[in-house]
């Protein structure tokens, strides 16, 4: 798991108490000089960006390249001091949306111009900022404005500087009265770092996953578009009854919705659900919303209650994913007693080694010596099972 840092104004490498905390969260540096070397073209293979501050000479455009990036596949980043310029001028230019409002309001500042630095309410909510304590009454807020984007969270505040610390989205973080370079964080800061690598780290399966498929997300339908007519025959052999609640999970641009609403009927209810925000943005610009609901969610914490589920299509993703007992157990938890799951691939298990260059693998969750104890021991009855040259499938039916 690798971290980069940027913005530092020398050469010099990473501060000594920031590198510690990274390492001790067993995440490697990848370091960004002052004059732009060691920027990374993409967040291929990077899980966080850490922006220390914003050096005259470094190159804005690229810095600003990655972070856009970074804010559209929801990678973890953390800006400090000056730093934060850098974050909210790419929030603006790029036009990210964050997707959570602000609860600041002019009230929640003090009037005491001598107040120090204080958490609002939202930050006992908040991700990185609940439980950690107050900040250091030592630390200086920062006295010049800096606009926010209109949905960004205030976290942070002091009398008549109301933006000391800030989340856009659910994974980008400002705080403007940590200093970034030259100074040391302090046991506040520290802790603060320590909170935010411990949740790159927690992250940073996902975050692969949304920085592959974010980089891909514009072109996903039309690249795919031929294999329409597969996914409306996988999804007739479900089979499922109308007025039911049917699933795509790991939907992409959700091209299994509309064969999923043609059989629940307009009584029924379609959820297309995926980590990605910008696959879910994609599917929602091709009308997936005309069949169904768009919802960014992880498949194995299923935001639904349980025996809610009457039917589950899932393509190309259970056997890429680390744990997939632990997820067909999840799956099994919110399906009926009566539910229906179909794993479905446009292509068969060895047409996709082949294209790979690789020889079937034994070991693959996929073969049917492997996947069928892994369904009878999750709840899960197999009851068809094809591999075939054009296509890879199984039906399997819900057991108590």
């Amino acid at each position: 798991m690798t971290v980069v840092v940027m913005g530092r104004h020398s050469s010099t490498g990473v501060p000594a108490d920031v590198g510690k905390v990274l390492a001790e969260a067993g995440l490697a540096v990848r370091h960004v000089t002052a004059d732009g070397g060691g920027l990374p073209a993409d967040l291929r293979d990077v899980q966080g960006l850490l922006v220390l501050s914003v050096p005259p000479s470094s190159p804005a455009a690229a810095e600003h390249a990655l972070l856009r990036e970074a804010l559209a596949a929801d990678v973890p980043v953390l800006a400090l001091g000056t730093g934060t310029r850098l974050l909210t001028g790419t929030a603006t230019v790029s036009g990210v949306a964050p997707s959570l409002t602000s609860t600041f309001t002019a009230a929640s500042v003090s009037a005491d111009p001598g107040c120090p630095v204080a958490l609002t309410p939202a930050s006992e909510a908040d991700p990185l900022l609940a439980g950690i304590g107050s900040p250091p009454p030592d630390r200086l807020p920062a006295g010049d404005a800096l606009p926010l984007p209109a949905d960004a969270v205030v976290l942070a505040t002091c009398a008549g500087h109301p933006e000391q610390a800030f989340r856009l989205g659910s994974g980008a973080w400002g705080v403007r009265f940590l200093a970034g370079a030259g100074v040391a964080l302090g046991p506040w800061g520290e802790r603060l770092l320590r909170r935010w690598a411990a949740l790159v780290a927690a992250r940073a399966e996902h975050t692969a996953t949304r920085a592959f498929f974010t980089r891909r997300a514009d072109d996903w339908e039309g690249r795919f578009a031929y294999q329409a007519p597969a996914y409306e025959s996988a999804v007739a052999r479900m089979r499922l009854r109308p007025g039911g609640l049917a699933l795509d999970l790991g939907c992409g641009t959700g091209r299994a919705m509309p064969a999923l609403r043609a059989q629940v009927g307009q009584a029924g209810r379609v959820l297309g659900i995926d980590v990605t925000p910008a696959m879910l943005a994609s599917a929602a610009r091709h009308g997936r919303t005309r069949h169904g609901r768009l919802l960014a969610a992880d498949c194995n914490r299923l935001p639904l209650p349980r025996r809610s589920v009457d039917g589950i299509f899932s393509a190309g993703l259970l056997d890429h994913l680390p744990h997939p007992r632990t997820t067909l157990l999840e799956w099994a938890r919110v399906s009926t007693s009566y539910a229906v799951l179909l794993l479905f691939h446009p292509s068969g298990r060895a047409e996709r080694a082949a294209r790979h260059h690789r020889p079937l693998d034994p070991d693959d969750l996929l073969a049917e010596h492997n996947l069928r104890p892994a369904m009878e021991s999750t709840g899960w009855h197999l009851a068809e099972y094809e591999d075939a040259a054009g296509h890879f499938l199984a039906r399997a039916e819900r057991r108590d």
